[in-house]
C-alpha cells in the first residue's frame, strides 16, 4: 500500500477517534468520579478468596461481573503444572479444542463450542482468534505459544464479534504477558525430562530510571522425538524451538504509559509426517509402523518456521474516568516444510510447502470508567498479506500439481460497547461493531509431468495443463451487535442473559481447481453465528466456593466447509457456504477452597452440534448433493470434563510442598465432517500430577511433573486419501505420550 493511502486511512481513523473523544464528556457529564481503578495485573486479593480480574471486554473488571463465559488461567500455575504450550489450556476449559495442526509442530487450530477452522492454509481465516497482548495474530503458524513469561491466559467462549471483530466467531484466546514494573527482578528456570527434554528459560527486568524499565525473556526448548522416521533414522515428533521477548516501558508521568515490545520465535523441529493406519495391497513399504509416533516418510525432514512481531502500546489517563489507548503492531513470518501424506519412502502423496505472511494493525480506543457507566469504543485497521506455494506429488501417476497464490486483506472497523448500572441490582450492556473487508486473491494451479515442480527443485518437470489462473477481489461488510442484561440478587451472585453475533470473513480457496469447480474464482461468502447465552456466576460459603454455569444456543449460518475429494488423477478442493446448523450446550466451572491447605477446581462441558442443512458440490457429477444426514461436526466432543485438586503442605521455615494431580476427559469426536471409523477418535482420559517445593522466601522452586501418566494414545488429526492412486493413504497424528519432567527455578 502506498504511503498516501496509509496517510489517508490514518487521517480517517484519527478523525473517527477524535469524534469518540469529543463524545466522551457528553456520555459522562452526570457521572461521579470513579472511586478506585482496578488492578490490571491479573489477580487481586479480596476477603476469603482471590478475585480474578480479566480484560475480556477490553477493560479490567472482575470475572464475576463479565456477562461472558470466560476461563482465566494464571501463567505461574500453568508452569507449575507442567503445561508446555497453549494446547494444554484445553484440558482446563469447557468445550474448547486447541491442538497442533496435522502435519505441523507449531501451527494452532482452535474450536470453541463447535466453531473453528482446521485448515491452516494461507488465505483461510481462523474461527477462534488469538491475541498476543491485545494484538490480533492473523495467521496460525507458530501460534502454539509456549508457556513462559505469561501473566495469564483468557479463553472467551462464544462469538466475540463486537470487541474482537472478524474471525472470533467461535471465541478468542488472549495470551497476556507480564508488565515489567519498576523493580529489578529476574528468574532462571531449567528443566530435564523424558526423551532428553531440556528447557532453559530466563527473564530479567531492569529499571533504568524511575520512569524507564527494560526487560526480556529467552526460552530454548529442546526434546528428542517421541518416535522415529524409520526410513531416514531421524527423530520424529521432536522439538527444537528458540524464542525471545523484549520490552521497554516508559511512564514519564502517572498518567502516561508507553510499552514497546517485540517477540521472535524460530522452530526447526523436524517435519511431522503421517502414521499410516492401514496397508496397501500387501506392499511392505505401506505397512503401518508398530508405534504410533513412527513413520517411514520419504518426503524430507527439514522444517523451519520463523515469526517476528513488534508492538507499541500508548496509554493516557485523561482523568479518573477516561483513558485513551493506541495499539500499533506489525508481524511477519515464513514457513518451509514437508508433509508426507502417505507415510512411506515412496513419493505416493508428498507435499513440500512454503508460506509467508505479514500484517500491520492499528487500533485506537477510548475507555470510560464511571460510577454507573463503563465501556470502550474505538476504531481498528488491518492490512495483511499471506502467500505460499506447495506441490501435490502423485508418484503413482508420475504427476505433480503445483499450487501457488496470495491473498491481500484490508479491514476497517469501528466499535463501541458500554455497560450501564440501572440500579444496584440491574445492569445492561449494549455494543456493536461495523466491519468492512476487502480481499484480493490470486490463485495459480498447474499439472506437470514429473515429481515436484521447478519451484521445489525439479527443473525438468513438464507443464501439461493449467487448472486455475485468476485474480479476483471481493468486498464484505457486517454489523455484529451484542446485548446483555445482568441481575445481582446479592453482591456475590450474578445472573445474566446475552445475545451476540459472530462473523468470519469470506475469501478465496488457495487450492481451488477451476477445471473441476469453476465457481472457485468467485470465492466464498462470510459465515455468521447468532448466539444466545444465560448464565450464573456466584460466590458461596463465605467466598470459599466460586462457580459459574452457562447454557448456550447458537444459530450457525452459511458455514464455510473445506472439502478435498480425489477425482481421477487430481484432487478437487473447494470451500462453499454449504451448511446451516444448530449448536447448544452447557458449561460449568467450580473452584472450592475446602481448607486453607486443600482446594479443588473442576470444569464440565457439553456440546450438541447438529447440521440442519448441508448442500455440497460433487465434482464428479458436477451436481449439488444433500449430505445433511451423513455429516457431523469435527473436533467437537460431546462431553469434556476435568478435576484438579491441590494440596499445600506448610513445611514451616522449609517452605511449602504442593501436590496437584488432575484428570481430564474428552469424549469421541470426528476429524472431518464425514465420519471415518479408522480416523475418528474414540475419546480419551489424561491423568497428570505435579509435586512442587517452594522455599519460604519464594526464591527457589523445584517441581516434578508427570503428564499423560496412563500413556494414552489419542488422535488429534489426520488425512483421508483412499484409493490406489493415493496409496490408500489414511493416516493420523497423535498427542504426546507419557512424560516426566523435573524443573528447578531461581528468582532474584
Amino acid at each position: 500500500m502506498s504511503s498516501t493511502s496509509r496517510l489517508s486511512i490514518g487521517l480517517k481513523l484519527g478523525t473517527a477517534f477524535a469524534a469518540l473523544i469529543a463524545a466522551a464528556p457528553a456520555l459522562a457529564q452526570d457521572e461521579e468520579t470513579q472511586v478506585a481503578a482496578a488492578n490490571v495485573d491479573g489477580i487481586e486479593e479480596s476477603a476469603g478468596d482471590e478475585e480474578i480480574l480479566v480484560t475480556a471486554r477490553r477493560r479490567s473488571e472482575s470475572l464475576q461481573d463479565v456477562p461472558i463465559s470466560v476461563t482465566a488461567l494464571d501463567g505461574e500455575t500453568l508452569e507449575d503444572q507442567g503445561a508446555t504450550d497453549l494446547t494444554a489450556v484445553m484440558q482446563r476449559t469447557p468445550n474448547t479444542t486447541l491442538q497442533i495442526a496435522r502435519g505441523s509442530n507449531s501451527t494452532l487450530i482452535g474450536f470453541i463450542r463447535g466453531v473453528g477452522q482446521q485448515d491452516p492454509l494461507w488465505g483461510f481465516e481462523p474461527g477462534v482468534g488469538l491475541y498476543l497482548d491485545d494484538v490480533y495474530v492473523a495467521r496460525p503458524q507458530a501460534a502454539v505459544l509456549d508457556i513462559f513469561d505469561v501473566e495469564r491466559i483468557e479463553v472467551l467462549r462464544g462469538p466475540q464479534g463486537t470487541l474482537y471483530g472478524r474471525n472470533t466467531i467461535g471465541g478468542a484466546v488472549k495470551y497476556v504477558t507480564r508488565r515489567l514494573g519498576n523493580e529489578f527482578s529476574g528468574r532462571v528456570r531449567a528443566s530435564y525430562g523424558s526423551y532428553d527434554q531440556i528447557d532453559l528459560v530466563g527473564s530479567v527486568t531492569a529499571p533504568v530510571t524511575d520512569t524507564l524499565s527494560v526487560g526480556g525473556a529467552v526460552a530454548w526448548l529442546q526434546r528428542d522425538g517421541y518416535g522415529e522416521n524409520l526410513n531416514t533414522g531421524t527423530e520424529h515428533y521432536n522439538k527444537d524451538v528458540l524464542a525471545a521477548r523484549a520490552s521497554i516501558e516508559f511512564a514519564p508521568t502517572s498518567d502516561l504509559f508507553f510499552r514497546l515490545a517485540g517477540d521472535w520465535i524460530r522452530d526447526t523441529s523436524n517435519a511431522r509426517h503421517a502414521h499410516r493406519l492401514i496397508g496397501n495391497a500387501g506392499i511392505p513399504a505401506y505397512d503401518p509402523p508398530a508405534d504410533e509416533y513412527d513413520t517411514r516418510a520419504g518426503a524430507g525432514d527439514p522444517n523451519e518456521v520463523e515469526t517476528r512481531g513488534i508492538s507499541l502500546l500508548a496509554e493516557w489517563n485523561v482523568d479518573d474516568r477516561v483513558t485513551l489507548k493506541s495499539i500499533t503492531a506489525y508481524r511477519d513470518g515464513e514457513t518451509e516444510g514437508n508433509i508426507d501424506f502417505d507415510g512411506t519412502p515412496l513419493p505416493t502423496l508428498d507435499i513440500p510447502a512454503f508460506y509467508e505472511d505479514d500484517q500491520f494493525s492499528q487500533e485506537f480506543q477510548i475507555v470510560y470508567e464511571g460510577d454507573r457507566l463503563q465501556g470502550v469504543a474505538g476504531v481498528y485497521y488491518l492490512d495483511g498479506h499471506a502467500a505460499g506455494a506447495f506441490d501435490t506429488v502423485l508418484g503413482n501417476a508420475g504427476l505433480t500439481i503445483f499450487t501457488a497464490g496470495s491473498v491481500d486483506t484490508r479491514s476497517l472497523a469501528a466499535f463501541a460497547d458500554f455497560s450501564y448500572n440501572l440500579s444496584d441490582r440491574w445492569r445492561v450492556s449494549l455494543g456493536g461493531r461495523y466491519t468492512s473487508d476487502r480481499r484480493e486473491g490470486t490463485v495459480f494451479r498447474q499439472t506437470l509431468l514429473g515429481l515436484r515442480s521447478p519451484f521445489f527443485g525439479n527443473e525438468a518437470a513438464v507443464p501439461l495443463t493449467t487448472n486455475t489462473d485468476y485474480t479476483n477481489t471481493r468486498e464484505d461488510d457486517q454489523f455484529t451487535p451484542r446485548a446483555s442484561l445482568s441481575f445481582l440478587p446479592t453482591p456475590d451472585v450474578t445472573l445474566y442473559a446475552s445475545y451476540s453475533k459472530g462473523y468470519k470473513s469470506g475469501g478465496f480457496d488457495m487450492r481451488g481447481d477451476a477445471s473441476l469447480t469453476p465457481n472457485t474464482v468467485n470465492g466464498y461468502d462470510p459465515e455468521t453465528v447468532d448466539a444466545y447465552e444465560v448464565g450464573l456466576k456466584a460466590y458461596a460459603l463465605d467466598r470459599a466456593l466460586y462457580f459459574s454455569v452457562a447454557g448456550f444456543y447458537s444459530d450457525y449460518q452459511d458455514q464455510q466447509v473445506t472439502v478435498q475429494v480425489p477425482v481421477g488423477t487430481n484432487v478437487a478442493s473447494f470451500v462453499n457456504n454449504a451448511a446451516d446448523s444448530r449448536i447448544w450446550g452447557l458449561e460449568a466451572e467450580v473452584r472450592a477452597n475446602i481448607t486453607d491447605a486443600f482446594s479443588v477446581s473442576a470444569m464440565f462441558g457439553y456440546t450438541n452440534a447438529d447440521f440442519k442443512r448441508v448442500i455440497t458440490f460433487d465434482p464428479v457429477t458436477q451436481q449439488d448433493v444433500d449430505v445433511s444426514d451423513i455429516w457431523g461436526f469435527q473436533n467437537t466432543p460431546e462431553f469434556n470434563f476435568a478435576v484438579a485438586p491441590t494440596y499445600v503442605h506448610d513445611l514451616g521455615g522449609g517452605g511449602t510442598l504442593t501436590f496437584a494431580p488432575s484428570i481430564s476427559y474428552r469424549s469421541s469426536y470426528q476429524q472431518f465432517e464425514v465420519p471415518n471409523a479408522l480416523l475418528d477418535e474414540d475419546g480419551y482420559t489424561l491423568v497428570d500430577a505435579a509435586i512442587v517445593w517452594t522455599s519460604a522466601d519464594q526464591r527457589f522452586q523445584v517441581s516434578a511433573v508427570g503428564r499423560n501418566l496412563a500413556d494414552e494414545r489419542y488422535r488429534i488429526g489426520g488425512y483421508n486419501f483412499p484409493g490406489a492412486l493415493f496409496g490408500n493413504s489414511i493416516v493420523a497424528f497423535y498427542g504426546p505420550p507419557r512424560t516426566f519432567t523435573i524443573t528447578g527455578e531461581v528468582r532474584f
